[in-house]
């Protein structure tokens, strides 16, 4: 599948985007967070996403402190994350957050982030 457009936010409406995500590649991790959380991820250039919303989010940082987490301050929902890889900024996509689309459904691949 190619990339598409799609619309997500968080729980309330407070933090809402738009990116273009390819749901092909989606990842579910055991880290100690992505475990806690329930995420199921997918990762897009940060040029391929854009705030719609002037909603703040709150950061948080863990473990190597590489990856900001953000998260919405009214009802705690992680719908992104800032980070970086081989050098491009990069968006972690909660795809648990996109409107319309079943995270659940998707073959999502594990990565073992918990041996990190």
């Amino acid at each position: 599948m190619a990339k598409q457009h799609y619309s997500g936010s968080c729980q309330c409406g407070a933090v809402a985007f738009e990116a273009d995500l390819d749901l092909d590649r989606t990842v579910t991790c055991n880290c100690s967070r992505c475990r806690r959380l329930g995420s199921v991820l997918t990762f897009t250039p940060a040029g391929d996403f854009k705030l719609t919303s002037d909603g703040t989010t709150t950061e948080y940082r863990f473990n190597k402190e590489a990856i900001s987490h953000r998260f919405c301050p009214v009802c705690g929902i992680q719908p992104f994350a800032f980070g970086e890889k081989d050098g491009a900024k990069m968006v972690a996509v909660n795809v648990n957050c996109l409107d319309g689309v079943d995270a659940r459904a998707l073959d999502s691949q594990h990565v073992n982030g918990a041996a990190n």
